[in-house]
């Protein structure tokens, strides 16, 4: 109903002062905006009465929402205890599937692991491999004492033979593309990584010095295969055994015990991994190779991997260690950090656990010369139910110039013995390494 004007003077008059309390006229300070817009509407309707009703009312409906805001009253506030409550995705029926979106997760996984892939590859073989350039090495082959006849299959702490002296070996790596059966799906994918190594014939030294057995060993150790034959990107991931972090670098490949066997999972029959350290142009790999004693075949499921030859490979890039003229600085050091004293100084510097003592009993630690340690298993038992939790380490530890260097080679235990728990790195100045020696009694990297 519309008012006159003129009324608004003469009802003003009419009105008797108001002597009791004036609370829901003058409004506490935190509802000030929203009084002084209820008082501007009331005043436009000229009635005291519904300001009152409708003041109360505000009043109730605060009461009943004790979660308002009172500086923003217009916020909805949403009980996510309530039953009925979903989220708002929009309009219609637009819930997300859960095997869709489980897909979907799934895909962003894959890619991210396989952009790993292509990280790992390209590493290792700019790092490692020096991007196909040629290493010439000095390799030394020992044998365990547990596949020689004499041992009547007998399987104790093996003791090592020295095959021979040193020979020498070219080693290189290649990288090739292969050709694929359609458009690649990601960068990498018909890349491939080719090990070669060869025995180096001397024609000048008196080939009658080298028995035709040791000739035999030295080009089965050449030949054999410690890598997969045509390495791709996707062979870098942790149930391969291969990978390189830092200067620290692993590979490895095994044979299936039984035929049928699915891919990737044991009990194996022969296994092979190597472990390294790369350093500018030196390079210091360890290749072990193990296999399982014909005794333990024929009257185990699943037979223990016993070490059957550790080779030392001592390689520089572009020469041979100990030549007499030497391309750079760190070349001349070769006689020293490869054929110097045995044994890192004070043993490695951080050993890693290495589970019970029943366990920690089927281990030897070396010293090698040129200032280097190593810890290798001699029995790796495929059981599960046989040191699976704690797995298995190889530690080498060398320092081929004032950083010092140790990899820590850590698989997993039972029939996934190929794969990697982790492949640890840990770098230290060499002067300062017993100031810093970890004090943790053998610990696992925290992750």
């Amino acid at each position: 109903m519309k008012i006159d004007i003129g009324a608004i003077a003469l009802l003003a008059s009419m009105v008797v002062p108001f002597t009791g309390t004036t609370a829901f006229l003058l409004p506490t300070m935190q509802h000030t905006n929203q009084m002084s817009t209820l008082s501007k509407a009331s005043y436009n309707s000229f009635s005291l009465a519904p300001l009152c009703a409708a003041a109360d009312e505000d009043e109730e409906e605060k009461k009943e929402n004790p979660y308002a805001d009172p500086n923003y009253p217009d916020l909805e506030f949403v009980n996510y205890d309530d039953p009925e409550y979903q989220v708002d995705q929009g309009v219609g029926n637009e819930f997300f599937d859960a095997d869709s979106t489980e897909a979907q997760v799934e895909a962003m996984r894959e890619e991210r692991r396989m952009r790993n892939d292509e990280f790992q590859f390209e590493t290792y073989y700019q790092d490692v491999l020096r991007n196909g350039a040629e290493f010439k090495g000095e390799w030394t082959v020992f044998q365990t004492s547990t596949f020689l006849p004499e041992t009547n299959g007998k399987a104790e702490f093996p003791k090592l033979k020295k095959l021979g002296e040193p020979f020498k070996v070219y080693s290189k790596g290649e990288r090739i593309e292969v050709k694929g059966d359609g458009d690649a799906e990601f960068r990498l994918e018909n890349a491939r990584l080719l090990h070669t190594e060869r025995l180096f014939v001397d024609s000048s030294s008196d080939s009658g010095s080298v028995s035709d057995d040791i000739k035999a060993v030295q080009e089965e150790i050449v030949n054999a295969q410690y890598a997969p034959h045509e390495m791709k990107s996707g062979d870098f991931r942790g149930q391969q055994g291969n990978m390189c972090v830092g200067n620290g670098f692993t590979i490895a490949t095994a044979t299936s015990l039984k035929d049928g066997q699915p891919a990737g999972e044991g009990p194996y029959g022969e296994y092979r991994t190597e472990l390294g350290v790369q350093n500018e142009e030196l390079r210091f790999r360890v290749k072990l190779e193990y296999a399982v004693r014909k005794v333990e075949k024929d009257s185990m499921e699943m037979p223990p991997l016993h070490l059957k030859t550790m080779t030392l490979c001592r390689e520089a890039e572009g020469m041979w260690p100990r030549a007499e003229n030497y391309k750079s600085a760190i070349e001349s050091l070769t006689d020293r950090v490869f054929f110097g004293p045995a044994g890192a100084n004070g043993g490695l510097y951080d050993p890693p656990p290495v589970g019970s003592e029943e366990q920690a009993g089927q281990y030897m630690l070396l010293d090698l010369e040129g200032g280097a340690s190593l810890l290798v298993p001699y029995k790796m038992d495929q059981d599960p139910m046989v040191h699976e939790d704690m797995g298995w380490v190889t530690s080498f530890d060398w320092s081929p110039g004032p950083i010092r260097f140790q990899v820590d080679r850590k698989i997993n235990g039972g029939s996934g013995i190929l794969g990697l728990r982790t492949l640890e790195l840990s770098e230290v100045q060499a002067a300062d390494a017993d100031t810093y020696r970890p004090k943790d009694g053998g610990a696992n990297m925290r992750q």
